[in-house]
């Protein structure tokens, strides 16, 4: 049986490493199968200078690692806050099979943390977002895909 409340509490104590350790924000968690944590992170944003470096992808970094495996099915992730769009999108690339967190989006808003923009900008047409995604040529990009789909000894992830 497992023990939500204390694997949440591990996770909330990595997102406390901020407070003391200039390790990037508030944010914790941590990957548990089988009852047992196979993956831990802290949000080392700042620490690392690598934006991508949220405590839910350092997790499931960790797991992938310990597990030797790039997906992560039939693991749960604890997380200090709810998910940003990034994060969302990891879990999802990783096939994480169930997510309980702690804080909301809205906390994270009010404490200087919003990713609202980002939800925003998605429903944006490609040339209207603050960083416009400008499609090009495609003739040899798609010849690659063509030769992928056909190839026999492909890992499908």
């Amino acid at each position: 049986m497992c023990n939500h409340d204390s694997f949440m509490n591990q996770a909330v104590e990595l997102s406390a490493l901020a407070l003391t350790n200039p390790t990037g924000g508030p944010f914790g968690a941590i990957i548990v199968k089988n009852g047992e944590v196979i993956g831990k992170g802290n949000n080392s944003v700042s620490t690392n200078n690598d934006p991508t470096a949220h405590a839910e992808v350092m997790a499931i970094r960790d797991a992938c690692k310990n597990l030797n495996t790039f997906q992560l099915d039939d693991c749960i992730l604890y997380t200090s806050c709810e998910p940003c769009p990034m994060c969302f999108g990891a879990i999802y690339w990783s096939r994480l099979s169930k997510v309980y967190y702690a804080c909301t989006k809205k906390d994270a808003s009010d404490t200087g943390f919003d990713d609202d923009f980002i939800y925003r900008e998605l429903n944006l047409e490609h040339t209207k977002r603050k960083i416009p995604m400008i499609a090009l040529d495609k003739e040899k990009a798609i010849e690659i895909f063509q030769k992928w789909k056909e190839k026999q000894d492909k890992i499908d992830y």
